[in-house]
Formats: C-alpha cells, sequence, structure tokens
C-alpha cells in the first residue's frame, strides 16, 4: 500500500489506474508494436525499444490519416466552390428582384452583391 498526499493507492500496476478507454487504447498500440518484437528484443533497454516501435506505429496512423484527409481536400473545395457559386447567383437573384436595377446600376450592385457574399 502507498500513501500520497492524503491517497491511499494500492500496489497495483499503474495501467489498472487508467479508465477502461485509455486502457483499450493502450492495449491496441501495446498489440501494433508487437510486430516489432523481433527487434525491440534484441535492444539492450527493451523497454525504450518497444516505445519507439509503439510511437512508430503511432506515426504510420498519423501518416495514414492524413493521407486520407488529402484525399478528401480537393472533393471538398469543389464542394464549396460550387456552394459559393451557387451562393452568388442567389444573392444577384435577390438583389435584382429586391431593387430592379436600371443598367447604369450595374456596378453598383455587384457592389452590393460582393459585400453581401462576405457573410
Amino acid at each position: 500500500m502507498i500513501i500520497i498526499g492524503d491517497n491511499l493507492f494500492e500496489d497495483k500496476d499503474w495501467k489498472d489506474y487508467l479508465d477502461d478507454e485509455s486502457k483499450a487504447i493502450l492495449a491496441e498500440i501495446f498489440d501494433k508494436s508487437k510486430k516489432h518484437q523481433l527487434a525491440y528484443l534484441e535492444a539492450e533497454d527493451v523497454k525504450v525499444a518497444q516505445l519507439w516501435t509503439a510511437i512508430l506505429e503511432l506515426s504510420r496512423d498519423i501518416k495514414k490519416m492524413k493521407d486520407a484527409v488529402n484525399v478528401l481536400k480537393e472533393p471538398f473545395k469543389a464542394i464549396v466552390a460550387i456552394g459559393e457559386a451557387e451562393k452568388r447567383r442567389t444573392i444577384e437573384r435577390i438583389v435584382r428582384d429586391m431593387l430592379k436595377p436600371e443598367m447604369e446600376q450595374e456596378e453598383a450592385t455587384q457592389k452590393l452583391v460582393d459585400s453581401l457574399m462576405k457573410f
């Protein structure tokens, strides 16, 4: 039994103090690093080497996520561009319906539309 401040702790593995979600995540990371077991068992400091293999696996996961996000960027940019174009057409239609501008007022009408596009 260990006493730290006013807290009393049993002699348990540190992982026992983690919440269930954290335990599951940690177990997944350990499982991923096991495929490097032959390498880290040959290290001078096995625990440190195992941590480095876990970092390696997490880095791979991050790279996969970044690659997936990059694949989605262009389609989303296209969707946003289409949405902006439709927004401009709708604003122009509403402004023209409300103001019914004359030809000489076209520049002022476009400035109003440009201003409204900022919202």
